[in-house]
């Protein structure tokens, strides 16, 4: 988690704990009842769009939930209606689908870089809620979070994966030329929200100064606008296991040595069976 935060980690470990719990039984609900949830999330770079994606997909269960971040259109997809490749990826009944950004880049990222025209922005401000309402028609959940951070608060993150190797990954190419249009990205979410905010598919802002903060309000939120979820856990026939537990046996190969321990790990009074 990157910056400062007022949790620090147990604080926010034990606040999370309940919900994700919460999440788990919602994931069971959406597979029992066949329901299928769209949640999107876009917003600044840095804020915290793939720490909340992976908050989401680790209560759940892998098979049932998917997360999609699409790479930019290939020109087969540049010819094709724009929202033609999102299609595919919508959940099935009993899924429930992440999108790490989504159809949105048209009135962001694209927009705003100069990637695409105004007219085709304009086009797609007014097609949006139409796509969106097919969706919702046809019985889709459809969730939309945009994740707000101040500019101050964008510069500490990229400098942190700029000078950080474990996340220099995270930066893209166009990173150092999109953070000088902070007030544009301002202007074009504005923009898209007053064309795309509406009753049936509404926006929800989420403050992302504090990640931590900022997971725990988007999480809370979204399970807040869930309907009542409450299904007992399955029924497991689990017997008991009839003889002592066995000790794993090696004939033809032994597992590697372990990992080596610190020093001040190694002098506790712990005992390991490595045997």
């Amino acid at each position: 988690m990157s910056g400062d935060s007022r949790l620090n980690k147990p604080e926010y470990e034990k606040l999370l704990k309940p919900l994700a719990k919460e999440l788990s039984a919602l994931a069971r609900w959406v597979q029992e009842k066949q329901q299928r949830i769209v949640v999107v999330f876009e917003g600044r770079d840095t804020a915290g769009k793939g720490g909340s994606i992976d908050m989401f997909a680790r209560a759940i269960n892998p098979r049932q939930c998917r997360v999609v971040a699409l790479p930019k259109p290939n020109e087969r997809e540049q010819t094709q209606w724009y929202f033609q490749r999102y299609i595919s990826h919508l959940p099935a009944a009993g899924e429930i689908v992440l999108f790490d950004r989504s159809w949105y880049n048209r009135a962001g990222v694209e927009k705003v870089m100069g990637y695409c025209t105004q007219e085709e922005v304009d086009a797609f401000l007014k097609a949006a809620p139409e796509f969106e309402r097919n969706l919702v028609d046809d019985g889709i959940l459809l969730f939309k979070y945009w994740l707000c951070c101040d500019q101050e608060t964008q510069e500490l993150r990229f400098a942190n994966r700029l000078n950080n190797p474990m996340k220099r990954w995270k930066l893209s190419p166009i990173d150092s030329k999109a953070r000088l249009h902070y007030d544009d990205y301002t202007r074009a979410r504005e923009a898209m929200l007053v064309a795309t905010h509406t009753d049936f598919a509404p926006w929800t802002l989420v403050e992302f100064d504090d990640q931590q903060v900022g997971r725990l309000t988007l999480l809370r939120d979204f399970l807040n606008r869930i309907p009542d979820i409450a299904l007992p856990l399955p029924q497991v026939d689990w017997p008991p296991l009839g003889h002592e537990p066995s000790i794993e046996q090696y004939a033809v190969l032994r597992p590697i040595a372990p990992f080596t321990l610190p020093e001040e790990i190694a002098q506790r009074d712990m005992i390991y069976n490595w045997d």
